[in-house]
Formats: C-alpha cells, sequence, structure tokens
C-alpha cells in the first residue's frame, strides 16, 4: 500500500493521541506533529508529554507546531479550562456530557491543523478522536468528522486534506493492544484530567484508561494517587 507523503497528527499527550500517532506513522512517509494549548490545567504535562512522544517518533523540530488557543479558557464553561469548576469524578452509565467537555474545542484544533496543512502541504490529518468508550462528548461523534471532510472538499485550496479518525469506534481496551502492537509508548502518555504529577485515577480519562488495563490484565506504565 502506497504511504501519504506528509501527515499531520493532533497529539495532546494522551493514550489515544499517541496510539494514533502510531498509526500514523506506519500510514505516512513523513509526519508533522501539532499541539494545542487552549488554557487546559494540565497544559504543562501535557506539552511535556507531546515533546517526549515527538522525540520518540524522531519529528524534526520544523515539523513540530504549538499553538496557543487560550482563548477557550476565556469562554470558560468547561472544568477543563474554568478554575471554578471543579473536575468530576467518573460516573458509571451517566449519559450527560461531562463537564471536561470543552465547548466546540476540536472545531478549533481541526481547523488549525488544516491551515497548517494547506502551508505544508499535508493531505492527511489524524486525531484520536474516540466515540465508543468516550464519556460522550459531541465532537467525538463519527458524523462530526463525516460533516468536518465535506466542508474541506470544498472549503480548502486544492479539496484534498482529509481528517482521518483511526480509532473512533474501538474500545479502550483495543486501543491498548493496538498501542502495544505498533510499540507506540505509552509510557510517554498522560491522560489525567486533574493532575500534572501523580494522576489522580478518577476523572473520567484516567478512569476509562485504568478500567481498560484491568480488563486487559495489564499494568498501566503511568502512576496514579489512587485507582477508581
Amino acid at each position: 500500500m502506497q504511504k501519504t507523503k506528509l501527515g499531520i497528527v493532533l497529539v495532546s499527550g494522551g493514550m489515544d493521541s499517541v496510539t494514533c500517532a502510531a498509526i500514523a506513522a506506519n500510514k505516512c512517509e513523513n509526519l508533522a506533529f501539532l499541539h494545542l494549548q487552549y488554557g487546559q490545567k494540565t497544559a504543562k504535562k501535557e506539552r511535556e508529554c507531546f515533546e517526549r512522544i515527538a522525540d520518540y517518533y524522531k519529528i524534526p523540530e520544523k515539523n513540530r507546531l504549538i499553538v496557543d488557543i487560550s482563548f477557550l479558557q476565556k469562554i470558560g464553561g468547561s472544568s477543563l479550562t474554568d478554575q471554578q469548576i471543579k473536575i468530576s469524578k467518573f460516573q458509571e452509565s451517566n449519559d450527560e456530557i461531562p463537564t471536561s467537555y470543552v465547548p466546540f474545542r476540536n472545531a478549533h484544533i481541526i481547523s488549525t491543523a488544516v491551515s497548517w496543512a494547506e502551508v505544508i502541504q499535508a493531505t492527511e490529518i489524524y486525531i484520536g478522536a474516540n466515540y465508543e468508550d468516550s464519556p460522550g462528548y459531541p465532537d467525538c461523534r463519527p458524523e462530526y468528522y463525516e460533516t468536518f471532510n465535506k466542508l474541506l472538499k470544498i472549503g480548502t485550496k486544492e479539496g484534498l486534506i482529509s481528517i482521518k479518525t483511526p480509532i473512533i469506534n474501538l474500545q479502550k481496551t483495543d486501543i491498548i493492544l493496538k498501542a502495544q502492537e505498533l510499540k507506540a509508548p505509552l509510557e510517554l502518555s498522560w491522560s489525567c484530567y486533574a493532575s500534572e504529577d501523580i494522576a489522580c485515577g478518577q476523572c473520567d480519562s484516567c478512569a476509562l484508561r485504568l478500567r481498560a488495563f484491568k480488563k486487559l490484565n495489564l499494568t498501566d506504565p503511568i502512576r496514579y494517587s489512587r485507582e477508581s
């Protein structure tokens, strides 16, 4: 199968994004990594993980882009960006959209990636959006990205850029197995919404990650203060 010449990977530093990077590495001749700072509470840790993951995949400095979209913090409305909203603990079978949802965040992130893709002539943008095992974020639904791809065909100069969501329908256990298969550095990733030193083990992201490792009888390579 012919590889794409250049692909952009959105790397938050989390388990899903590092797995997505490993998949992209097998599908593209060259990679560029994009990281967004949007005023999140764990911004410093996520930036550190981004750099370490980029080093692991030997991404040259010219192919690393960090963009500040911290206006999302000023807009607020999310426990990830608003100091007045507490990070909620994982709730079993909760159909409500969690407080960690950042209003329309992924649209801003994707739009930034598309602008960069047009300049560096990348034709694929990889994002680790996950629907099956996520807490129900509206911007992690498959139809969200299907609609975005239709927009890109008519809203970009050549209409050749597409968004790839290779793990969108995978369970977290499947994501871990895929990461292991592709030797993705899960030990360099960070999923916690609340802490930058030792993962809390109780937020949505920590809980889903920990449960998946337990189902597989595997040990998560990062440290937790407690396990839910």
